[in-house]
C-alpha cells in the first residue's frame, strides 16, 4: 500500500526554507501544501522563493500546491523608537491618529479611521494579547487608554479590537496586489483573512472569476462577526482554515477548542476541506522536540477529522522546518493508525448541491463498500477534483487515488484527506482507466495480486459532474 499518510501538511515558505534542498526534503517528509504569507517579505521575495519551490517541485514526483495567505484588514501599531520599552500595569498610553513614529507611551495605527470607531470602554490587544489596554478617555483625537495587562512592546505589533465593530474593507488594496500576483503565478490557493460574512468570500471569487482563473478560496475564522455568520461562510468558501491565533485574541481562549471542533464538524457536514493553524508545533521553532502537550493538540485535531495540518513559524522562521515536518507527519501516522482500527468511523451525508448529490451518495457507498470487501484503494477520475473531495471527506479507511488530466486540479487535491493525486491523460474508456490505473499500482507497488480496489467513474470520462459507476476490480500484478 502506498506509504503516506492521509492527513495534509501545510508548511509556510520564510527564511529556514528558501533553498530548493531543504523544500525537497520538506516533500519527502510529507509536505503536500507550501504557503506563502503576504503579510511577511516583499513580491520580489515571494517570487524568488516560489521560483525554488517550482524548481523543487519539477524534480519531485509528489504533487504538491502553494497557497497564498492574504494579510487582510490586519491593523497594526506604527514604528516606535526605542524598540522593546516596557508598558506597566496603571501606565497611561495615547494612541494618535496617523501612522507616524512614535514611542511606546504614544503611538499611531496604519488604520486611519481607527480612533473615530474606538469608544472608550473598548479594550485594545496588543502583540497577540500579550499586552490589554483599555480606552479610558480623548484628548482631542488621541485615545487615552490605561494598561492592564503590561509587557515589552516593539513596533507594528498587531491590533486586536474584540469590543470594536470595524467597518475596515475586508480585502485591501495591497490584498489585491497580491491577489494579481497570485493570478499571474497561477498559485492554487488563496486564503482570506478576517472574513465576517459570505459577501467577502463571494467577491474574491468573483474577481478571480473575472480574470480567467481557478484559484481556489479558503476563509479564515478567526472573528466573533465570522462564527455568527459561519454556515453561510463555510457554504460559500472552497475550504475553510481555523486561524487559532486571533481567535485566541478576540475571543474568550477557553472557547477556541469547542469552536475548532465546531468548524471542524460543520466542514464535514458541508464536504469542505478544514484546515488547523497556528502553534501546532510552536516549541519546534527553537527546540528539535516538539511538546508532550502540542503531540496532543495536532493528534487531537487529526481525531477531529481536520484535513490539513498547517505549520507556520516552524518552516518559516524555525531552526528546525525539516524535522517539524517529520514530526508532524510521524504523529499523523500513528494517529491515523489508531483510527484504522477503530469500527465507529461513520461515513456522513454532506450538505452539497443537487448538481452533486449523486456524487456525494456515491461517496458514502463506496466507503460502506471498502469496509465490506476489504478494499485496498479506491482508484477514481476526478477531473475537477469533486469525486475526490467527496470521497474525502467520507473518511475511507483507505488511500484514495484521484486522477485527472487538468494538473491545477490535481494539485488543488493535494489539500483532501487522504487523496494521492495523479496528473494523466483522459483514458478513452473505463477499460482503458482499469489498465492505467493497474498501471500506476504496479509501478508503485501499492497493492498485491488478488487484492481488491474499488474504480469510481463516469461516462464520459473526463466530463465534470458524470461521476455515475463503481466497479469491484481484483489487481492481475
Amino acid at each position: 500500500m502506498p506509504e503516506m499518510i492521509k492527513t495534509k501538511i501545510i508548511a509556510t515558505l520564510g527564511p529556514s526554507c528558501e533553498d530548493a534542498g531543504t523544500i525537497e526534503a520538506m516533500i519527502d517528509n510529507g509536505v503536500d501544501v507550501f504557503r506563502i504569507n503576504f503579510s511577511h517579505g516583499t513580491l520580489d521575495e515571494h517570487d524568488k522563493l516560489l521560483e525554488t519551490v517550482n524548481a523543487a517541485r519539477s524534480r519531485h514526483h509528489q504533487m504538491t500546491a502553494v497557497l497564498g495567505d492574504l494579510c487582510g484588514p490586519k491593523i497594526r501599531m506604527s514604528r516606535i523608537e526605542p524598540e522593546g520599552q516596557m508598558l506597566y500595569v496603571g501606565d497611561r498610553v495615547s494612541i494618535v491618529p496617523g501612522n507616524q513614529v512614535g514611542t511606546a507611551y504614544r503611538f499611531g495605527t496604519n488604520y486611519e479611521h481607527f480612533n473615530q470607531e474606538v469608544e472608550i470602554g473598548h479594550r485594545i490587544f496588543l502583540d497577540d494579547g500579550q499586552i490589554t489596554l483599555s480606552v479610558v478617555g480623548r484628548d482631542g483625537e488621541d485615545l487615552v487608554c490605561k494598561v492592564i495587562d503590561g509587557g515589552p512592546l516593539s513596533s507594528r505589533k498587531g491590533v486586536n479590537l474584540p469590543d470594536t465593530p470595524m467597518r475596515i474593507p475586508s480585502i485591501t488594496e495591497f490584498d489585491f496586489e497580491c491577489i494579481d500576483w497570485a493570478i499571474k503565478r497561477n498559485l492554487d490557493f488563496l486564503a482570506l483573512s478576517f472574513v465576517r460574512s459570505a459577501d467577502e468570500i463571494n467577491r474574491l471569487k468573483e474577481y478571480i472569476r473575472k480574470a480567467g482563473a481557478d484559484i481556489k478560496v479558503v476563509a479564515k475564522i478567526e472573528t466573533p462577526q465570522a462564527l455568527s455568520h459561519l454556515e453561510p461562510i463555510v457554504n460559500a468558501s472552497h475550504a475553510v482554515l481555523v486561524a487559532r491565533g486571533d481567535l485566541g485574541v478576540e475571543m474568550d481562549l477557553a472557547e477556541v477548542p469547542l469552536i475548532q471542533k465546531r468548524i471542524t464538524k460543520m466542514c464535514r457536514d458541508f464536504g469542505k476541506p478544514v484546515i488547523v493553524a497556528t502553534q501546532m508545533l510552536q516549541s519546534m521553532i527553537e527546540n528539535p522536540t516538539a511538546t508532550r502537550a502540542e503531540v496532543s493538540d495536532v493528534a487531537n485535531a487529526i481525531m477531529d477529522y481536520t484535513d490539513a495540518v498547517l505549520l507556520s513559524g516552524e518552516t518559516a522562521i524555525g531552526k528546525y522546518p525539516v524535522k517539524a515536518a517529520q514530526t508532524i507527519e510521524r504523529i499523523a501516522r500513528v494517529t491515523e493508525a489508531y483510527l484504522d482500527k477503530q469500527y465507529t468511523v461513520m461515513h456522513p451525508k454532506s450538505t452539497t448541491t443537487e448538481e452533486l448529490e449523486l456524487t456525494a451518495a456515491m461517496a458514502r457507498s463506496v466507503g460502506q463498500l471498502v469496509e465490506d470487501i476489504d478494499a485496498k484503494l479506491v482508484a477514481v477520475w476526478s477531473q475537477s477534483g469533486s469525486s475526490a473531495r467527496f470521497l474525502s471527506k467520507a473518511r475511507i479507511d483507505v488511500p484514495i487515488l484521484a486522477l485527472s488530466s487538468d494538473e491545477r486540479s490535481c494539485r488543488q487535491m493535494c489539500l483532501h484527506y487522504g487523496v494521492i493525486p495523479c496528473c494523466r491523460p483522459i483514458p478513452e474508456d473505463i477499460r482503458q482507466f482499469t489498465l492505467l490505473v493497474d498501471k500506476l499500482i504496479t509501478e508503485n507497488k501499492w497493492s498485491q495480486a488478488g487484492d481488491k480496489i474499488i474504480l469510481v467513474a463516469g461516462q464520459p470520462l473526463g466530463a465534470p459532474g458524470t461521476t455515475n459507476s463503481i466497479h469491484v476490480h481484483n489487481i492481475n500484478t
